[in-house]
């Protein structure tokens, strides 16, 4: 009996107590690593490197690609903003939103499209390349092959069209017409190393060759046209990107004074996010480079919100005129629209100036004014 209760007082007084630590030790470690994880969450980004791939961010209304920013046309290129009207085929229009490209080809004529990537490409990464191509109902002729083209330089004449360097799709037999439906062109293409440039259309060498006469009894003039929509160029293994989230609870957050950080997930349509370190010569509109850090976070913020709809809109204060005051916040948003699109944001995105009429603070003082010259982003549907 001594024994045992002798065991019961070396219990209670010793193991017990070293026990209750360990479980302590265990709580605490267990909390620990879980405000870790519920502060760091870990979000897939599959960006398309293709800036502005389906067409439907532009500058103006207008026919002409180059509103379309930032592709360029090598010869004359059409570009739509809604359906053609005589276009009565069930598979009018853009394949998704409303805009697309068009390419006419002749036998002595080609026409293509080339843009700069948001990026440039990565020796011996692979990258999986996708389009969209419709045959034009009034074509007389169409093409055999179709492709794109990757490149440091861009496109200039048909000895810059190396075959390794293009993804291509042809046909042995026939030509490409699929009914006048929409069909994809599709491919893996494995870099070389600094490829910053994508050109689309025909490189065969002689483009007379490569098409073929709807009417083989009806002689004369030859025209295949082909439209071109949604257009992508995504790394083979997706980005992993570790994003800071706010902590709900009894933590305590120190106020950010990040413009993105500071976008809540109850963020609704209407709401106006400043961006607050957005930086322009004096009466100038062209973004300086102290501006790209803030603006490559709102980038990385669209990014993870690929359905979000935003509005960049310009202010000014009331020095100068009225006139002078709205064409410079018109084109410091226009600035800030071409970055985003430049760099790889697909979100449908819009740009306004608004001059000195939405003044957030007195123009009576220097740090009033200041504060009014802004440029800030309206959520239009989230």
């Amino acid at each position: 009996m001594l024994k045992i209760k002798i065991y019961k007082i070396y219990y209670k007084t010793y193991i017990c107590p070293l026990i209750m630590h360990i479980k302590n030790i265990y709580i605490y470690i267990s909390l620990f690593f879980s405000s870790i994880l519920l502060g760091q969450q870990t979000v897939q980004i599959i960006k398309n490197i293709v800036p502005n791939g389906s067409f439907e961010n532009y500058r103006k209304k207008s026919g002409n690609i180059r509103q379309a920013i930032p592709w360029q046309p090598i010869a004359s290129v059409d570009y739509y903003q809604e359906p053609i009207s005589n276009d009565t085929s069930i598979y009018k229009g853009a394949l998704s939103g409303k805009c697309y490209a068009g390419l006419r080809f002749q036998k002595k004529y080609k026409e293509f499209i080339q843009v700069k990537l948001a990026e440039s490409l990565h020796r011996g990464t692979t990258y999986d390349f996708e389009m969209s191509v419709r045959f034009a109902f009034w074509s007389n002729a169409s093409l055999k092959s179709f492709g794109v083209l990757f490149s440091k330089v861009g496109y200039k004449n048909k000895k810059d069209a190396i075959k390794t360097s293009i993804i291509d799709s042809v046909c042995k037999k026939g030509s490409l017409i699929n009914s006048y439906k929409w069909f994809k062109i599709y491919g893996k293409y494995t870099a070389e190393g600094g490829e910053k440039y994508i050109t689309i259309g025909n490189f065969s060498e002689k483009i007379k060759k490569d098409m073929v006469r709807m009417d083989k009894f009806k002689l004369g003039f030859k025209e295949a046209y082909y439209f071109v929509d949604d257009i992508s160029l995504i790394k083979q293994k997706e980005i992993v990107e570790k994003v800071k989230v706010e902590i709900l609870g009894s933590f305590s957050v120190e106020e950010q004074q990040d413009s993105v950080l500071e976008v809540s997930t109850s963020v609704k349509v209407g709401d106006k996010i400043q961006l607050k370190n957005i930086f322009f010569d004096n009466g100038k509109y062209y973004l300086l480079p102290a501006s790209y850090s803030e603006l490559n976070k709102l980038v990385q913020y669209l990014l993870r919100n690929p359905q979000m709809e935003v509005q960049i809109n310009g202010h000014s204060d009331n020095g100068g005129s009225k006139f002078k005051n709205q064409k410079l916040s018109e084109l410091r948003a226009r600035e800030v629209f071409d970055y985003l699109i430049k760099k790889g944001v697909q979100n449908k995105l819009y740009f306004k100036g608004f001059g000195s009429t939405i003044p957030i603070a007195s123009n009576d003082t220097e740090d009033g004014m200041a504060k009014n010259r802004r440029v800030e982003f309206e959520i239009i549907k989230n």
